[in-house]
């Protein structure tokens, strides 16, 4: 049986997960239980991987896998969430069209070069290759591409230099969504999005790395993040 605290836990990291496909922060996960310190999450947090909750992923930073639910969560609706996945794949082959090319159970998604989690680098300017994916990764229709990751100011937020994310090609999203965003039309970086009044916000998952802030004329979103991929 749940403590309130670890329910309430438990809940929250579901929730999130369903949202944006990655877990939260230990900020996060403090300011949404009202704690005082990130030591009384790291104790929930045990608390539920000792009782088969969640499992921690080695090697990497802060990485929560949901291993099963109590059946008072098992149903909790999810406004308007997705949850994307965490796949072990390649990301070689020939290129591909722009266009996803459906397969049997897998779609061939173009890898449309490298983005940045850190300092922004130059746009994304060319397919090299193409990655498959699961069809379940990609539940809303539309254009979707591939970038490789470059950088580690995402790493709270499970995203690691190396990793080829999976975006959905749209030109807007929600505040706290993680999205390619282009910066003066030279720079594109992947980081999560907060909109105050006419700024836009980059937001790192690092403290490392402070958050930008931008006119809004000045930042073109150019898809949110709906999967993740990670050769190891």
């Amino acid at each position: 049986m749940l403590t309130r605290k670890q329910l309430d836990l438990l809940e929250f990291i579901h929730k999130r997960m369903q949202r944006d496909g990655v877990p939260p922060s230990f900020d996060e996960m403090k300011d949404a239980l009202d704690l005082r310190s990130k030591s009384g999450i790291h104790r929930l947090i045990t608390a539920l991987e000792e009782r088969g909750f969640i499992h921690r992923l080695a090697h990497r930073a802060r990485a929560i896998e949901i291993v099963k639910l109590p059946d008072s969560l098992a149903d909790v609706p999810v406004r308007g969430g997705f949850q994307p996945k965490v796949i072990e794949g390649s990301a070689t082959g020939r290129p591909r069209e722009a266009m996803p090319v459906e397969r049997s159970n897998a779609l061939d998604v173009p890898i449309m070069g490298q983005i940045a989690a850190g300092t922004p680098i130059e746009a994304i300017s060319h397919k090299t290759a193409s990655v498959t994916v699961p069809n379940g990764m990609l539940r809303s229709k539309g254009l979707h591409y591939a970038l490789e990751v470059k950088g580690d100011s995402m790493i709270d937020a499970g995203i690691n230099n190396g990793d080829v994310v999976v975006i959905r090609e749209q030109p807007d999203a929600q505040n706290g969504d993680i999205v390619v965003a282009l910066v003066d039309d030279q720079e594109a970086t992947l980081k999560r999005l907060r909109k105050r009044g006419n700024a836009i916000a980059l937001e790192a998952a690092n403290p490392a790395y402070e958050t930008r802030v931008y006119r809004d004329d000045q930042v073109k979103i150019q898809g949110r993040l709906v999967g993740l991929i990670r050769t190891y």
